[in-house]
């Protein structure tokens, strides 16, 4: 069974290969919407390849999919029976060291971009850069400037706890954490330990905890239990309200995909293998697919879970963010009882 019609869907990350079976899957899901990646080592031009690509898509596909730069274009995707695609970045290398193409980027309808994936740039530190982390630099600072007046949501999941702990003393707006998971319940560099989870919740931001197998207690034998588990650890850690789904599926892509985005700048050194992997990262069974995610409200709701705390988790949090960074937009988009609406 997937999502209802009624049920607000969000995907804080997805990485898949895009095209139109993707598409459909995600409307096989009832996604409402999804922080789709466009770019993770891309520079300006093949960044705006990609972006160009995706608005060719939303002319080939009205049926199936809608551009999002606002949250009243989450709700019109709803009443459509379309997914949003809100056009996200995993790292800053699309900047080619221009502040400037920010903005431009921002009028493409960026509105999700993650500081660092993995390893140091020209903004501060990723989590698994072995020299260390250095904080943000002052390129860096004028970037979270930049991307708070621009109304740009910062993502810090693949960014060290050094650069993170700084981007949170310059920023003016919110922060997110698309796709990670706790530390305090499973020790691996791409989870966040507990007072970093704490600060963004404390700063009204949200933290989507993936269900990839490798950042969860069972390794590649976790199940779903140990995904609502560790849901669950990060509700009770920093409350209801700032807990999000940020799947980062990889549907339909090979090893050559996942080899490339392990390595620094893309060809350079692997500090992490991806092992045996061959179609996708590792996933608890029952929850491989983009489709699988429009199952997860009866799951947890077979798991006692409250229609109120579905309804925030699966989508309402995000909402919440997005309204309050995104620049221009109105807060006329309520979550009201076990559903949501347009004022």
């Amino acid at each position: 069974m997937t999502a209802s019609a009624d049920q607000l869907l969000i995907d804080g990350l997805l990485v898949s290969r895009w095209g139109p079976e993707t598409f459909a899957e995600m409307r096989k899901a009832g996604l409402t919407a999804a922080n789709c990646t466009c770019s993770v080592w891309e520079g300006f031009d093949d960044t705006m390849a990609n972006l160009a690509r995706f608005l060719t898509w939303f002319r080939e596909y009205p049926d199936l999919i809608r551009q999002v730069e606002s949250v009243e274009d989450i709700a019109a995707a709803r009443a459509a029976g379309q997914t949003g695609v809100i056009f996200g970045f995993q790292n800053t290398s699309a900047l080619d060291g221009r502040l400037s193409n920010l903005e431009i980027f921002h009028k493409v309808g960026v509105r999700v971009v993650q500081l660092t994936y993995n390893y140091q740039n020209e903004i501060g530190t990723g989590c698994y850069e072995a020299s260390g982390d250095g904080g943000l630099t002052e390129f860096g600072k004028a970037v979270v400037a930049e991307m708070n007046r621009l109304g740009i949501l910062i993502d810090l999941s693949h960014v060290g706890l050094a650069t993170s702990e700084d981007v949170l003393a310059e920023s003016s707006s919110p922060l997110a954490i698309t796709h990670t998971a706790p530390a305090g319940l499973h020790a691996h560099p791409r989870n966040k330990p507990d007072g970093l989870l704490r600060r963004i919740a404390e700063n009204g931001g949200v933290v989507g905890i993936t269900p990839l197998s490798w950042f969860l207690p069972g390794g590649e034998d976790s199940t779903l239990a140990d995904y609502f588990d560790a849901l669950e650890y990060a509700i009770d850690l920093v409350g209801e309200d700032h807990v999000a789904v940020g799947t980062d599926i990889t549907e339909g892509h090979g090893r050559a995909f996942l080899d490339w985005t392990m390595r620094n700048r893309g060809d350079g050194p692997a500090l992490v293998d991806v092992g045996d992997v061959a179609d996708g990262f590792p996933m608890p069974a029952g929850l491989e697919r983009i489709a699988d995610v429009g199952r997860l409200a009866d799951r947890l709701s077979e798991r006692g879970w409250a229609s109120r705390r579905i309804d925030k988790v699966l989508g309402g949090n995000w909402l919440r963010l997005f309204g309050e960074v995104w620049a221009g937009v109105t807060d006329e988009v309520a979550i009201t009882g076990d559903s949501w609406a347009t004022r």
